[in-house]
């Protein structure tokens, strides 16, 4: 039973079982509904809770987002101290991160550089002893721990040998409050994309540099993200000197990573071992102080305040004439950008050639020919399940084909929490997306077109209206089709093998194999695709697998004959979805 005199009245508890910090923690929902984090710990630890809470009743003022104070006391009979604290939404930033676009971890990067100046902003008492005296002496017991330790990382001794030749650099370093432990394991991301930073418990006082010094952690799970936080500290590239003392800061981390592992069994030291070798990776055996994560190049634009990349600035004001940008879509390597664009009540989808797109790697005039010629495409493709084209026109130096919007949800990989919800979706719903999806291929054949470059990122479905939707159908070209460039557009995982091969036919055999594979993308392992990965039944899964052959002989012909044996094999199928 916890035992703490406050005004608000806790009607659940939950313990937290997480983090390495000795506080208890505790999920508290109140009867007024608010959601609250509550820690306590021993009375010992009372000044220094103390001066944490004071630390961050200051920071919130700030407008930082975070666990903002609004407790503390003693509790169970003076026992323990306990702080009460608002509650984060949201997930551990190192889950979340995977799930979101380059340019969106990078610009939360960003964000949590911006919140750590803040958080250095407070100053550190006058009278604490100088900098390099106290690391020194800390640098001193780490090599000494090391040393000690039974268990050595692999080159150790090119990490002391760095510490050695670059204690200079500590000399005059200022000092400031420290948050202690900054990195992703220590924030959390809400569903709506907003950082909070959490978990202050470990607060002391230091070179604001030093705090850098756990970023290998966030590094580990997004390079962009780690960029980010460096570039929104420093409001751009950080000096030279701070790569070099960021490196001396994370190399005597290091050193005692292990010798505190020993502590907590074989598999956390195997986790030290094996960060270590990718710490010392990064920094080309301690001969480069700046990481190969650092992401040198990445180029960020914002319109009506919402970030997407680059290789180089563009002017998209244009845009202006069309709307209010809502979404951007920059993870192409088409040499296209996109943009949802909303005008009052309408909604429209804007796909752009002619600026410098991050991933793309031809000519700009390349795109622009491109996407001009595929205007006929969709006019000829024109099907209930293929996104409507409205119009399309010159403008701001590239060209614009303007579609008509739609709350698609995106199976492709590049939009990972789209991907999540779309791969969500029941079997059986899937299997009316894939009947829509061979349905539309038929009509493209019928229309004398073959498929180029259809892949999970082609397929969209719309749960509010339970609507499947293809889009990105540039590349769809008339019959007969010969590939004249050896591997061609698209993704390894729905390509035939004709499609990596000089002088092979495209045809509509091509295709019995990208819907086959679309089938095992859907309901198996994708390209693994062996039975136990196989959700449907046999017989529907040797449907596909005949389809998906090396040998275009032993496909289906046609997809006419394979919509014959599938719609023959779904007589097995209430089985399979039971």
């Amino acid at each position: 039973m916890i035992d703490i005199k406050t005004d608000y009245i806790f009607k659940t508890i939950t313990s937290i079982n997480k983090g390495w910090s000795s506080d208890k923690k505790y999920y508290v929902e109140a009867e007024t509904g608010e959601r609250l984090l509550l820690r306590t710990a021993d009375r010992s630890e009372y000044e220094s809770k103390k001066s944490e809470f004071e630390a961050m009743k200051r920071l919130a003022e700030t407008g930082i987002s975070m666990s903002k104070p609004l407790e503390f006391g003693m509790s169970d009979d003076g026992k323990s101290v306990y702080t009460l604290f608002t509650w984060c939404e949201g997930e551990d930033a190192a889950e979340m991160l995977p799930k979101l676009t380059d340019t969106e971890q990078y610009e939360l990067g960003l964000k949590s550089g911006r919140y750590l100046r803040e958080i250095h902003c407070i100053p550190a008492p006058a009278d604490l002893e100088k900098w390099e005296t106290k690391f020194n002496r800390k640098a001193d017991s780490k090599i000494k721990q090391y040393y000690d330790c039974p268990v050595k990382i692999e080159d150790g001794d090119r990490i002391i040998e760095y510490i050695e030749s670059n204690r200079h650099l500590l000399r005059g370093r200022p000092q400031s409050f420290h948050h202690g432990d900054y990195h992703v394991g220590n924030m959390v991301i809400s569903r709506e994309a907003e950082l909070s930073i959490i978990d202050f418990n470990r607060h002391d006082f230091g070179d604001p540099w030093e705090e850098f010094n756990r970023i290998v952690w966030s590094a580990s799970v997004s390079p962009h993200f780690a960029t980010g936080q460096l570039n929104g500290y420093f409001n751009g590239r950080p000096p030279e000197e701070f790569f070099r003392l960021m490196l001396f800061y994370i190399s005597s981390n290091m050193l005692s990573s292990v010798p505190w592992a020993m502590a907590f069994g074989e598999e956390e030291v195997a986790v030290m071992k094996k960060q270590a070798t990718e710490v010392l990776g990064w920094f080309d055996g301690m001969n480069n102080p700046v990481p190969t994560w650092y992401v040198e190049d990445f180029y960020i634009q914002y319109i009506d305040e919402i970030p997407y990349k680059l290789k180089s600035p563009f002017d998209f004001s244009f845009i202006e004439g069309y709307g209010e940008v809502f979404k951007v879509y920059d993870d192409q390597d088409s040499g296209n950008i996109c943009f949802g664009i909303t005008d009052d009540d309408q909604k429209i989808f804007m796909k752009f050639a002619g600026a410098p797109t991050a991933r793309f790697a031809g000519k700009l005039e390349d795109a622009v020919a491109e996407l001009k010629a595929a205007v006929r495409v969709y006019e000829d493709l024109a099907h209930p399940h293929l996104v409507r084209l409205l119009r399309a026109e010159e403008i701001g130096g590239g060209f614009a084909a303007i579609f008509e919007w739609t709350d698609g949800e995106c199976m492709g990989k590049m939009y990972p929490l789209s991907r999540e919800k779309f791969m969500q979706m029941p079997d059986r719903t899937k299997m009316d997306v894939f009947h829509d999806i061979l349905s539309f291929h038929i009509h493209v054949i019928e229309q004398g077109y073959v498929a180029i470059d259809f892949y999970d990122g082609s397929i969209l479905y719309d749960f509010s209206k339970d609507e499947t939707l293809i889009c990105d159908i540039d590349l769809y070209s008339k019959r007969p089709y010969i590939n004249k460039m050896g591997r061609m557009w698209g993704s390894s995982r729905f390509m035939s093998p004709e499609e990596f091969e000089q002088g092979a036919v495209i045809d509509e055999t091509t295709n019995v194999y990208l819907i086959g594979a679309t089938a095992f993308a859907l309901f198996g392992g994708g390209k693994d695709r062996s039975i136990e990965k196989w959700r449907l039944s046999e017989k529907l899964y040797r449907v596909a697998l005949k389809a998906v052959s090396e040998d275009r002989e032993k496909r289906q012909q046609s997809l006419e004959d394979f919509k014959s044996e599938w719609d023959w094999g779904t007589g097995t199928l209430s089985r399979s979805l039971k």
